[in-house]
C-alpha cells in the first residue's frame, strides 16, 4: 500500500496541491496500526491511507494542515488516560507516536 499511497502524494503534488505526510513511528501496547503505517493529506483536507483505524485520523488530518500551513514537520501523541478519556484518543488501550511532514516544495 505503501508504494500506491506514496505514488497518490505524487500525483497529488504533481497536480499543485499541497500535501503533508504523516507515520507511525513507534507503538506502545495494542496498537491499532504497525510501526510504518502512513496517511497523506492535502490542502483541502482530502486523504488516503491510515495511521490508526481511525481512532485518530482526524486529528492528525487536522495537524497535518498546520503543518503545511507553517512548513514545520511535527509528533503527535496519542493513548489513552483517564483524564484523557474523552478527548481524541486510542480505545485500543495502546499509544502511539506520528510524525507528520510536509511534501515537495
Amino acid at each position: 500500500m505503501t508504494e500506491t499511497l506514496l505514488g497518490q502524494a505524487a500525483q497529488w503534488l504533481d497536480d499543485g496541491r499541497q500535501v503533508a505526510l504523516a507515520t507511525v513511528i513507534e507503538t506502545w501496547g495494542s496498537a491499532p496500526q504497525p510501526v510504518g503505517s502512513q496517511l497523506i493529506v492535502d490542502q483541502d483536507g482530502n486523504f488516503e491511507g491510515s495511521v490508526s483505524g481511525g481512532c485518530v485520523e482526524g486529528d492528525v488530518v487536522s495537524a497535518a494542515m498546520d503543518v503545511m500551513d507553517s512548513g514545520e514537520p511535527r509528533v503527535l501523541a496519542y493513548g489513552v488516560a483517564d483524564e484523557t478519556a474523552w478527548q481524541v484518543g486510542l480505545a485500543c488501550g495502546g499509544k502511539i507516536r506520528i510524525y507528520v511532514e510536509p511534501l515537495g516544495a
